[in-house]
Parts: C-alpha cells; sequence; structure tokens
C-alpha cells in the first residue's frame, strides 16, 4: 500500500477514520431530512466544518506526544484564564453566558475543557511516582484541576459540561490508581448532598428538568414536553422506522430541538431500531479503538490520557442517548458529529486527533 498512497498517510488508522466519516455523513443525512429535505440551514454547513475539523484531527495526530505532555498544564491554566474571562466579558445567549465573541469567532471555552482537564490529569499522575497514588497528596490537587473549571462553568450555567469536566477528571483519577473507597465515599456524598444542590444550587430551569425526569408526565404541555416528544418520536419507528423524510414528529414540529439536542429522536423515527443500533455500534467501535490506543500507550501519559479521551467521548453518546430516551434529566449534552454545532464536533475531533497521536507514537516505538 505504501507504493500507492504516501507512507504519511497510509500509517493513519484508515479503518476508524472511515468509521468517524461514516457517523459525520449520516449526521448530514439526518440533518437533511430534518430540514424537510433540504442542505440549508444545517446539512451544509455542518458537514463543511465537519470536514475541516476533520482535516485538523488528522494534522493533530502528527503532533508527538511529548508536545501534548509539555503542554497540558498550560493549556488547561489559559482555558481557565479564558473561563474566567467569559464570566466578566463573555457573551450572554439563551439566558446563559458561555461564549467569547472575538469578532471572528464565538468561542465556547468550557468545550476545551473537556479535553484538556483529561490531559492535565494525565499530566499530574504522570509525574507522581506510582507508589504515592494511595495517599492524600495524590487526591487534592487533581480534584482541585477538576473543581476549580467545573464551579466557574456551573456558575455559566451549563450543567451538562460541568458534569463532564467532572466525569473526564475522575476517570482519569480512578485509572491512576486512587482508592476505590475514595470514589464510594464520594458518591455516598454527592447522594446526600443532590437534594441540597437540588433547592439551593441549581438554577430554577435546571431544577424543574432534574423534577420532570423524576416524573414526566407531571407537565407534559411544559417542562416535560421535550422528553415526551422525545419517546414519541423514538417510540414510533418501530423497527424499520417510517423511512427517509418520512418523519411526522420533526416534519411536523412536535419534536423541539430536533436538529440539535433531539436529533437521535429525529433518526430513529425515520430509520428505526435498526438505524439507531448500528449508529450506537459505530460510536462503540470507535470508543473501543481508543480503548485498544491506551492498552497499546508505552507511557503512563499516554495510557491515561487515551483512555479519558475515550471515556469523554462515551459520556458524550451515553449522556445524549440516555437524555432523549428519559434515562436522565435534559442537561443539554448534543449527539456528538450527528447534533447540529460546532461544539460537540470539534472537542470530539479534537479528541480523536490526540488519540491518533498516541496511536502514532506506539507504531514508531514498536516499529510498526
Amino acid at each position: 500500500m505504501n507504493r500507492i498512497v504516501p507512507e504519511p498517510l497510509a500509517k493513519l488508522p484508515w479503518r476508524v477514520l472511515l468509521l468517524v466519516v461514516a457517523i459525520g455523513c449520516f449526521g448530514q443525512v439526518v440533518l437533511y431530512s430534518a430540514a424537510g429535505g433540504s442542505l440549508k440551514p444545517w446539512a451544509l454547513s455542518q458537514g463543511i466544518r465537519f470536514f475541516v475539523l476533520l482535516a485538523g484531527a488528522i494534522a493533530l495526530s502528527y503532533v508527538p506526544e511529548r508536545t501534548w505532555k509539555a503542554g497540558s498544564l498550560p493549556t488547561y491554566a489559559l482555558i481557565v484564564v479564558s473561563l474566567v474571562a467569559v464570566e466578566i466579558l463573555g457573551k450572554v445567549s439563551g439566558g446563559s453566558q458561555r461564549w467569547l465573541d472575538l469578532g471572528f469567532i464565538r468561542l465556547q471555552p468550557s468545550e476545551f475543557m473537556k479535553p484538556a482537564i483529561v490531559l492535565a490529569c494525565a499530566k499530574f499522575y504522570d509525574m507522581l511516582p506510582p507508589g504515592e497514588t494511595r495517599r492524600f497528596s495524590a487526591v487534592w490537587p487533581a480534584a482541585l484541576l477538576i473543581g476549580v473549571p467545573a464551579a466557574i462553568v456551573m456558575k455559566q450555567p451549563d450543567l451538562g459540561t460541568a458534569l463532564m469536566i467532572c466525569a473526564g477528571g475522575a476517570t482519569v483519577m480512578f485509572l491512576a490508581g486512587i482508592p476505590l473507597r475514595l470514589f464510594v465515599g464520594g458518591a455516598i456524598t454527592a447522594a446526600v448532598a443532590i437534594p441540597l444542590a437540588i433547592n439551593f444550587a441549581l438554577h430554577d430551569y435546571q431544577r424543574n428538568r432534574i423534577l420532570i425526569f423524576l416524573d414526566p408526565e407531571s407537565d407534559p404541555l411544559g417542562t416535560g414536553y421535550h422528553i415526551s416528544q422525545s419517546k414519541i418520536a423514538i417510540g414510533s419507528g418501530g423497527i424499520w422506522g417510517k423511512g427517509f423524510l418520512q418523519g411526522t414528529q420533526s416534519h411536523l414540529d412536535y419534536l423541539p430541538e430536533g436538529h440539535t439536542d433531539f436529533v437521535f429522536a429525529t433518526m430513529a423515527e425515520e430509520w428505526g431500531l435498526v438505524g439507531g443500533c448500528l449508529l450506537i455500534l459505530a460510536f462503540l467501535l470507535v470508543i473501543r479503538w481508543g480503548i485498544e490506543v491506551g492498552q497499546r500507550a508505552q507511557t503512563r501519559f499516554g495510557r491515561l490520557t487515551a483512555a479519558g479521551l475515550s471515556t469523554t467521548i462515551f459520556f458524550y453518546v451515553a449522556i445524549n442517548l440516555m437524555m432523549v430516551m428519559g434515562l436522565a434529566p435534559v442537561v443539554g449534552i448534543p449527539l456528538p458529529l450527528v447534533s447540529f454545532g460546532s461544539s460537540a464536533q470539534m472537542t470530539v475531533l479534537l479528541c480523536l486527533g490526540i488519540l491518533m497521536s498516541i496511536d502514532r507514537q506506539n507504531r514508531k516505538t514498536v516499529g510498526w
């Protein structure tokens, strides 16, 4: 193959890249249908962004692993400063203050924190001697790394992104060897604190989402409307779906946000259980590849980073699917590469670029 394709391109993980392209292109098909059979306003712009960002991910795969390691903590610090800047200068949209308007682009720094927290925690535990991971000194610095950006993002307010930041960092802590009893203790503490957080820490709309999750039928035409219509759309698709461009819930505007957070419901109505299962399988294969990259990594930093980034993609998919099926509160997590919007797409392809970089390092080390 090297005689036909240049060696740098031949060494790319083409199987996973083609799988990612298939997911992205299928997402554009779903957005085309959600717009009533039109490339505008969603499918065309989504497609352009997808291939530009995919090219960027491929370019990032040539960045050496040592560069990610050296730049992890400075990048983390820069993003924390950006999050503070959002609080001072940020643009308010939809009742939330999450964006920095730079004129030529509107930037959401919290999205960059999802992979950055994984890199920062992986760097910390890479510097820490393995024998120290069972001491308190191995816990509080990582907890501080996670807690500071999560608290700032919660204030924006953005519960979904804050949960993603905590999940990514906690995954790295667990894989680094932090004792399981600390996670059990943390889970018990969180369970006790949840009622207090619901009553005193969350905004009214966030509180209502949790209450609706616990009792979806209490306000079916108000706060619970999204979940009710999403379940109807998914259920009405049956095994094989109603057919391409034949969805009624989305085309008749019964399903809110059918092109963003609830795009899976739009897809399932037309492609049915079979289409949904195939899409989930495609995501699982990408995630499995990322975990295998971590298993092959020759360095502690590479192993922790690859596993953390893979689980970040998993949390994206799992939380969105649980949300649209009524198995979790609505927290505003889109389905990556399928939902309309650049934020999740950018984050997942950034994770993919770093994973390919670690995979390239693995291949060099073993002489592939």
